[in-house]
């Protein structure tokens, strides 16, 4: 099975509401979009092609190449299908896999179950071909391999990252409450920052926007901090092509940009973990880091920029008062101290947004984990255009 040079269908995955940002990157990189989906884009490539996506996405989770469409209604239906799979053309039988899923079957109780008879069914078969039993288990940085099964529907992938691509490789230190790396990426799209202007982020916790804006803005791939994929662990790998693609990463990183990236946080340990994250990935010299309450952070006055904040959200029921001061208080910063810039808080608690006490003029809206949240937009006009109002009454969806 020649399957690095056949094309077959290849599903990218992604977080909820992260999918327009990632439709945007895979069609940047020149692929073109088959379908695209709420957690998803579908391509018809290669699985060579895969390689350059895994090293350059930034909002995506996982990149699927798919080996088999079938039905099965039964488990029997698909151990009999997975079993005639030329696995030993796919797999070392020296070597480890796992397996994941996504399962929605009526004759299945447990999706470890149907991973289980998939596991069964591709050890089964090498034992038979080579006389050896593969080593399996949980682990997600070798050998991968997912099963779709909706319905009656089924397809079988390789999994050609393995450990999640949301997660881009420099974050060492993890910090308190972190927000995911693609999903900081997705909300740095959102904002449309323009790279050249100020990128400022006052309560940077553990640093991921500050980050991710200084490796967007100098064409870090996230592939320049990792050296492990799923597409390592498949027969016919050629190492030449990955490190071919690696060098491309490497060239096209810019050296000399003018950047004006300020990290601050009240918390000198949350500003050392920035820091430490960033000499990380590279980009610790580019990054103002500044010890201080969030309404002393410096913000740059020659030209328009974009002000970011990732507050607490609190709890939904019962919000606490010193969280309110503090949106409020956020509100009058950016009112008083950011004119002529673009405000941005991403929050997950409609009740504290309405303390910021400024009109939104746009939310667009995102997950973090599972909570429903809004990164909620202000123009911070240079004067007085518009009277305070609340952000969630006239707010514009996107």
């Amino acid at each position: 099975m020649q399957v690095f040079h056949n094309k077959s269908k290849v599903i990218i995955t992604c977080n909820k509401r992260l999918s327009p940002y990632l439709q945007e990157e895979v069609i940047a990189l020149g692929y073109t979009i088959e379908r695209a989906f709420a957690t998803g884009v579908e391509l018809n490539i290669t699985l060579t092609e895969c390689i350059k996506l895994n090293l350059n996405l930034r909002c995506a989770s996982q990149i699927l190449y798919s080996i088999k469409s079938f039905k099965a209604i039964t488990p029997d239906d698909l151990y009999r299908e997975i079993s005639a799979i030329e696995w030993e053309e796919l797999i070392d039988f020296t070597g480890y896999f796992s397996v994941t899923s996504n399962v929605d079957n009526p004759n299945i109780t447990t999706p470890l179950f149907a991973n289980l008879k998939v596991k069964d069914a591709i050890v089964d078969r090498l034992k038979e071909k080579k006389g050896i039993r593969p080593n399996s288990g949980s682990d997600a940085n070798r050998t991968v391999v997912h099963l779709y099964w909706k319905d009656a529907e089924a397809d079988v992938f390789m999994d050609t990252s393995g450990e999640t691509l949301a997660k881009h490789g420099y974050r060492k230190i993890p910090g308190k409450a972190p927000m995911l790396e693609a999903l900081a990426s997705g909300v740095i799209f959102a904002t449309q920052w323009d790279i050249k202007s100020p990128f400022v982020n006052p309560m940077c916790g553990s640093g991921t926007l500050a980050i991710e804006a200084a490796l967007i803005a100098t064409n870090r791939a996230p592939g320049l901090y990792r050296m492990n994929y799923g597409f390592m662990h498949i027969m016919g790998y050629n190492e030449e092509v990955f490190f071919a693609e690696r060098r491309i990463l490497k060239d096209q990183v810019l050296k000399n940009v003018d950047l004006k990236i300020i990290a601050s946080d009240i918390s000198e340990d949350a500003v050392e973990v920035t820091r430490r994250n960033a000499k990380t990935a590279g980009v610790d010299t580019l990054i103002d880091f500044q010890v201080c309450d969030f309404e002393a952070t410096p913000v740059p006055e020659d030209g328009k920029g974009v002000v970011v904040f990732n507050p607490e959200y609190g709890e939904r029921l019962g919000v606490h008062s010193k969280l309110e001061l503090t949106y409020k208080r956020m509100g009058d910063f950016m009112k008083k101290e950011c004119k002529g810039y673009t405000g941005y808080i991403f929050t997950g608690n409609p009740d504290l947004a309405k303390k910021i006490g400024l009109r939104a003029s746009k939310k667009v809206e995102f997950y973090n984990g599972k909570l429903d949240c809004r990164l909620l937009e202000y123009e911070l006009y240079d004067g007085s255009r518009r009277e305070p109002l609340d952000p969630l009454d006239t707010a514009v969806s996107s």
